[in-house]
């Protein structure tokens, strides 16, 4: 009778590193793993603009826009909606529990703070970061 030797998988998500930081041992482009390569991605979406992945027009939030409109209730509102409906559609490996939007007015910025569920390991996770006019 043979041994059966399993091996569990330690890495369930990798994604490249879009710093594209080259890896000292192999010398290829680095990776993130797991938690990291989620919060690269939602990063990435939550910063995205409509129309700026070619072959891909309505991906992203869109909401540089909205940055530049009054800091009031509607457009907290908008913002989340958009943040929300963005991870829906475009980050299956995630639900968000909590999605928080704070106001930085003396900063012109907004602090957005997503509490999420990995649904592969179940583990909970936050995202930080913050939203700010350019100009």
């Amino acid at each position: 009778m043979a041994l059966q030797q399993t091996y569990e998988r330690k890495n369930i998500y990798k994604d490249f590193d879009i710093s594209f930081n080259l890896n000292p041992i192999t010398g290829d482009i680095g990776t993130k793993t797991d938690v990291n390569a989620i919060n690269q991605s939602l990063k990435n979406l939550v910063n995205t603009n409509f129309y700026e992945r070619p072959f891909q027009p309505f991906l992203g939030c869109n909401i540089r826009g909205l940055l530049f409109e009054l800091a009031d209730p509607i457009t907290m509102s908008d913002l989340k909606t958009a943040i929300n409906e963005t991870i829906s559609n475009y980050e299956p490996r995630v639900s968000v529990i909590e999605l928080r939007l704070d106001d930085l007015s003396d900063q012109n910025a907004y602090n957005v703070r997503i509490i999420y569920n990995i649904l592969s390991s179940n583990t909970v996770n936050e995202f930080e970061t913050i939203l700010k006019r350019l100009r």
